[in-house]
C-alpha cells in the first residue's frame, strides 16, 4: 500500500473539490472548505508541500478512504 505523501496545495484543492468540498473563504494563507455533513471545515494551507498529517486529518473530516484519495489523485 502506498503512503500518503505531501503534495502542493493546488493538488489538495483539486482532490477535495472533486470529493465534493465547496470553497467558503480564505483566512490568511489557508483555504477553508465546507463539506455536507462534516462537523468542521476542511482547511488547506497554501503551502508548496502540504504535510501528510494535514491531508489525513482533512480526509478524516469528510470520511474519505485511502482508496478514494488515491483514486482522486490519479484522476487529476
Amino acid at each position: 500500500m502506498s503512503a500518503i505523501r505531501p503534495t502542493t496545495y493546488q493538488v489538495q484543492v483539486k482532490i477535495f473539490e472533486a470529493a465534493g468540498c465547496r470553497y467558503v473563504r480564505t483566512q490568511g494563507d489557508h483555504l477553508v472548505y465546507s463539506y455536507p455533513g462534516a462537523m468542521r471545515p476542511v482547511v488547506i494551507p497554501k503551502y508548496q508541500e502540504v504535510p501528510a498529517f494535514i491531508i489525513k486529518n482533512n480526509m478524516k473530516v469528510i470520511g474519505m478512504t485511502r482508496d478514494q484519495y488515491f483514486q482522486f489523485l490519479e484522476n487529476i
